[in-house]
């Protein structure tokens, strides 16, 4: 796997679309109390994890929360298992500051999954397909030190829908491939389906960027999408909720998404992005990511600073290096190479 200097702003950030829509959906049940109110609450699912923090207070008084997203692309193209999560982010929302923080969690991170030490090291992604999303979450909080206060997770289904929605969406290629049944050129402006859409976005092997590569795709689609609706509320009306609401899951409730719509909503006027930057090195026979120790610490105080979190040092799930040349070093519950 080749190494990667070029910063990116922001990885996988087709789950950002949908944190928007909880966000807009939320409104949109306030005025529409009765009608949507078990149709939102019919995507609940606890995730089977203790609470770091009191979350109905951090709600209540406005205080700074996280949410965890997760893309899985499951039942789409024949896909019938549960698979693994092609996208992994934390966001804060923080309310004292109107201010949004993103962080993106590359899928091929190196670490030990929370019980199932024994096949560690292992992609970071595999924790949802190993344990769900309770052992998704364990696995971020216990890789950056940091509580998680909600999931939310977004089968990919769900961006065809919202293409198909707003009629399609017209984007030019990065570059020309072959994908699912699917023809895309360099340079010419092509009208995309959901279908096709989800096939442009998907393919990453072919990617010389590999999978950063697919996320500049994502967010040309994403970018289309917005500048086609204008507003993201106007894709909001009860047919659209009931389809939607089959391709999410999400422990935030009713109550929670109307608080967030009511209090949170000017926290997306100053949204920071940021991912974590790792180096390519086989591991068990496969392609992952190891970052540096530092770059661990570093986005750790960012998402501890998002939440108005005191510091605390990284969390020790990840394999990671001490210098940027070094071999990987044993972290104290973890694994060295």
């Amino acid at each position: 796997m080749q190494h990667r200097k070029k910063t990116h702003t922001l990885r996988n950030v087709i789950v950002v679309i949908f944190l928007l829509l909880f966000v807009g959906i939320g409104a949109y049940a306030m005025q529409r109390y009765r009608s949507v109110k078990d149709t939102i609450n019919s995507s609940f699912r606890a995730s089977g994890v203790q609470k770091e923090r009191n979350v109905t207070n951090q709600l209540k008084n406005k205080k700074p929360i996280s949410i965890l997203l997760l893309g899985t692309d499951t039942g789409e193209f024949n896909r019938t298992d549960r698979g693994r999560t092609d996208s992994m982010m934390v966001v804060t929302l923080n309310p004292k500051n109107n201010m949004t923080t993103v962080t993106s969690i590359p899928r091929d991170t190196a670490v030990t999954i929370p019980g199932y030490e024994g096949q560690a090291p292992s992609k970071i992604n595999a924790a949802y397909a190993w344990g769900g999303t309770k052992t998704s979450i364990k696995t971020i909080q216990q890789t950056l030190n940091i509580p998680i206060d909600f999931y939310a997770l977004v089968n990919l289904k769900g961006l065809i829908k919202v293409v198909d929605k707003v009629g399609g969406v017209d984007v030019t290629p990065t570059l020309s491939f072959n994908n699912l049944g699917y023809s895309f050129k360099k340079n010419v402006k092509t009208h995309m389906n959901g279908k096709k859409a989800l096939a442009y976005v998907d393919m990453r092997y072919k990617d010389p960027l590999g999978d950063y590569g697919r996320q500049t795709r994502q967010r040309s689609v994403l970018m289309a999408i917005v500048h086609k609706t204008g507003s993201i509320s106007s894709l909001l009306n009860q047919e659209f909720i009931n389809s939607l609401s089959k391709q999410t899951q999400t422990d935030l409730t009713f109550n929670d998404l109307a608080s967030i719509a009511k209090n949170y909503r000017k926290t997306t006027n100053d949204v920071k992005q940021t991912h974590l930057q790792g180096h390519g090195k086989e591991l068990n026979g496969q392609d992952m990511e190891v970052m540096h120790k530092k770059e661990l610490q570093r986005v750790t105080n960012f998402i501890r600073n998002g939440l108005n979190l005191s510091h605390k040092e990284t969390g020790t799930a990840a394999l990671f290096t001490s210098t940027d040349n070094s071999s990987s070093s044993k972290s104290s519950s973890s694994y060295g190479y």
